[in-house]
C-alpha cells in the first residue's frame, strides 16, 4: 500500500507549470532544479503543502523525483509506478526515467555534458542524498547548489500548511510512559557519548511522546521536530496552537518552542549530536556541522519492537477489521458480474469499517482495480479511471483501517465472475509465496534481505516476479509503513521480536489484470520443535490478519500438501475469530469460503 495526494495536475496542466518554474531557474542563472518527492520532516507521507512533484507533474506515488532543466524534466519512477506515470503526466514534456536503473548523477552527466549548476532546496534533501549525488558528479563539472524553493515561487494557490490538534495516545494503548521513553533512549545516548539527538521524523515525534496529530490525511501524524538531550529533557518545536488540547500530558520536562527557533536550537547544541543519516535535511547537518554524529533516529528501533500492549491492541484491531472485510466480501459476492464499478466497492467497504466506532479513519485511500486497473501496482481510482467489474476480472482490494489500538492493512484479490485457467495459475503462485514466508522459521539476526525470496520463490520458478517489496514495517495506530524493518533486497535492519510486517506477493500483467495478497505478521521468539535441536535462536511469525482467501482463484493440483495444510488451517482461525463478529448472511457465507481445499 502506498499514500495518494489530492494535490495534483491532470496532464495538461503540467507544461504551463513547468514553464513557469524554468523561468525562475534561468532568472537564478542556473541549469536545472530538483524537485523531490519529500517534505522538511523526511517522511513517507506529505501534506498537500509539500506535495510539489505531484502538483507540478501530476505523478502522484509515494516515491521518486524529478529533475528540471531547459529541455527535458525527467520524472524518476522505480518498479512500481512505471504504468501509472504513462497515465499522470504529459509525456511530450515530461520524461519517465527508470530509477534507481539510472541514477540522478549519471543522467545528469549525460544531459549536461558541459558541466552545469542544479538547485536544491536544501530543506528537501538529505545530507546522505546529497553527498551520493555529489559523488556520482565528480569529475563531471556539474555542481550542485543550495537555492530557494522555485516550485513554491510559482505555485500561487498553494494550500497553507497543516494545522491540526494533537492529541494524547493513552497509555493501555501506548503501552508505556513517554517520560519512562525519554529516560531510556537519554540512557542510550550517554552511554554513546551523544550529548542530544535530533529528531525529525513525525512518527518518531509521536511515538517518543505518546502524542497523535492529523496533520497527513489518513495518518495520524504531527508535524514538529524534536531535540532528546542526554537528561531525558525535550525541546519540542510545534506550533503551540496545535497542543490546545493536550491538557497536563506535556510535564515541565518537554520544552515546546516554535518552530522558528529550531535551527538557532541546532547550532547551539554543544558535543556530539546524534542524526539520522537517512533522514536529516542538508540545512540541518549544516547548521550542526563537525558536532553531527550521523546514526539512526534513535526512536526507530525501539518504536518498530512493539510491546506486550501493542501487540494485544493490534491482534484485537484485526478481528474487527476482519469482521468489516468478511462483511464487504460477502456483499461482493452476491452482486453480479458487470452491476458494480471500482468507487462503490471502495464506499461499501468503508461503510462496512464505520459500522465499528472505535475506527477513526482509513489508513490510506483503498485501493480498488479491477481488470487492467489491478496492473497499476498503487492504482487510485478516479472519475475517468472508474471502471466496471466485468466477468473474468480480478480485483485487486488493498485497504486498511486506523484505530487507536492499531493499524491495519489488507489485501485480497477477488475473482469475479468465471477467472481464467492463467490467472489462476498465476494467483496460486503468489498464495504460494504467502503462504512459504507465512510458514518461515529464521535464525535470529537475519534482515528482510536474508529471507524475502521465500515469499518470491514460486514466482521465480515460473519466470515471474513483482517489483515491489515483499513486505513493510506498519506502526501502532501510526504510519501504515514503518521503518526500519522491512522484507526487501535492500533492508540490512534484522528482524526482532515485538516487530509487525507486511507479507505481500503480488503479480502483475500490464493491459491484462494484477494480483496480490497480503496480511500483517508479527515477529515471535519460535518455539522448540519437537526434535530438541536448539543449536540456533529461531524466529517465527503470528499471523494477525483473518480474512479469507478466494478459493476460486486457487488451482488445488498447485499446492504442495504442506500448502494446503497452511491454508486449511488458517480458513479454520478465520472462521474461529470472525465468524462471531458479522451478520447471520456475512457468517453463512463465511463458512462456505473457509471450506478446506
Amino acid at each position: 500500500m502506498f499514500q495518494s495526494f489530492e494535490v495534483t495536475a491532470r496532464p495538461e496542466q503540467g507544461p504551463p507549470r513547468l514553464a513557469a518554474l524554468r523561468e525562475k531557474i534561468a532568472a537564478a542563472g542556473i541549469d536545472g532544479f530538483i524537485i523531490p518527492r519529500a517534505d522538511v520532516h523526511q517522511g513517507e507521507y506529505v501534506a498537500d503543502h509539500d506535495a510539489r512533484l505531484a502538483w507540478l507533474t501530476g505523478f502522484t506515488g509515494s516515491a521518486g523525483f524529478c529533475i528540471a532543466l531547459a529541455d527535458i524534466a525527467g520524472v524518476f519512477i522505480d518498479g512500481r509506478y512505471r504504468t501509472q506515470v504513462k497515465a499522470q503526466v504529459d509525456l511530450a514534456h515530461f520524461t519517465p526515467v527508470p530509477w534507481p536503473e539510472i541514477s540522478s548523477g549519471a543522467w545528469l552527466r549525460e544531459q549536461l555534458p558541459e558541466g552545469g549548476k542544479v538547485g536544491f532546496d536544501p530543506w528537501l534533501f538529505t545530507a546522505g542524498q546529497l553527498a551520493e549525488i555529489e559523488t556520482a558528479l565528480e569529475g563531471s563539472g556539474i555542481t550542485l547548489c543550495q537555492t530557494e524553493n522555485f516550485v513554491d515561487a510559482v505555485w500561487e494557490d498553494q494550500p497553507p500548511p497543516p494545522m491540526a490538534p494533537a492529541r494524547v495516545h493513552p497509555l493501555e494503548f501506548a503501552g508505556e510512559a513517554y517520560g519512562d521513553k525519554c529516560a531510556r533512549l537519554a540512557q542510550d545516548l550517554r552511554t554513546a557519548g551523544h550529548s542530544a539527538a535530533v529528531i525529525t521524523l513525525p512518527d518518531s515525534l509521536c511515538w517518543l511522546l505518546n502524542l497523535r496529530g492529523g496533520d497527513i490525511p489518513r495518518v495520524p501524524l504531527l508535524h514538529g521536530f524534536a531535540i532528546l538531550h542526554d537528561t531525558a529533557q525535550v525541546d519540542l518545536f510545534v506550533a503551540e496552537s496545535k497542543l490546545a488540547e493536550l491538557g497536563d500530558h506535556l510535564q515541565d520536562d518537554v520544552h515546546v518552542r516554535a518552530p522558528a527557533d529550531f535551527l538557532t536550537a541546532v547550532a547551539a547544541l554543544d558535543g556530539a549530536v546524534l542524526v539520522d543519516k537517512n533522514t536529516v535535511p542538508v540545512v540541518v547537518a549544516d547548521q550542526l556541522g563537525d558536532k553531527a554524529v550521523m546514526g539512526s533516529d534513535p526512536c526507530a528501533l525501539p518504536k518498530a519492537c512493539k510491546n506486550a500492549a501493542e501487540i494485544e491492541g493490534a491482534a484485537q484491531a484485526h478481528l474487527r477489521d476482519g469482521a468489516a472485510i468478511v462483511e464487504l466480501l460477502a456483499w461482493l459476492d452476491s452482486q453480479p458480474a458487470g452491476s458494480l464499478t471500482e468507487t462503490q466497492v471502495v464506499t461499501q467497504l468503508e461503510a462496512c469499517r464505520r459500522q465499528d466506532n472505535a475506527l477513526q479513519d482509513i489508513s490510506f485511500d483503498t485501493i480498488s482495480g479491477t481488470g487492467p486497473n489491478g496492473a497499476i501496482m498503487h492504482y487510485r481510482v478516479t472519475e475517468e479511471t472508474d471502471s466496471r467489474l466485468e466477468d473474468g476480472h480480478l480485483l485487486v482490494l488493498d485497504s486498511g483501517g486506523q484505530y487507536q489500538d492499531g493499524t491495519t492493512d489488507i489485501t485480497r484479490t477477488i475473482a469475479i465472475g468465471t477467472p481464467d485457467d492463467e490467472a489462476r495459475a498465476c494467483f496460486t503462485r503468489v498464495l504460494r509465496g504467502m503462504i512459504g514466508m507465512s510458514c518461515l522459521r529464521w535464525p535470529t539476526g537475519l534482515a528482510g534481505r536474508d529471507i524475502e525470496m521465500i515469499g518470491r520463490l514460486p514466482l521465480w520458478l515460473a519466470g515471474q516476479d513483482f517489483d515491489h517489496g515483499l513486505g513493510h514495517g506498519v506502526g501502532a495506530y501510526l504510519s501504515v509503513h514503518e521503518g526500519p524493518q522491512r522484507l526487501s533486497r535492500v533492508s540490512h535492519v534484522p528482524l526482532k521480536p515485538g516487530m509487525i510486517l507486511s507479507n505481500e506477493p503480488g503479480y502483475y500483467r500490464e493491459g491484462a489484470f494484477g494480483i496480490r495478497i497480503e496480511n500483517l505478521l508479527v515477529v515471535e521468539e519460535a518455539p522448540a520443535l519437537a526434535t530438541g535441536d536448539a543449536h540456533r535462536d529461531m524466529l517465527c511469525w503470528r499471523t494477525l490478519t483473518f480474512a479469507p482467501i478466494d478459493r476460486r482463484l486457487i488451482v488445488p493440483d498447485m499446492l504442495t500438501a504442506a500448502d494446503r495444510e497452511w491454508l486449511n488451517a488458517y480458513h479454520a482461525q478465520v472462521l474461529e475469530h470472525i465468524g462471531p463478529r458479522v451478520s447471520n448472511d456475512a457468517a453463512t457465507w463465511l463458512r462456505a469460503a473457509c471450506a478446506a481445499i
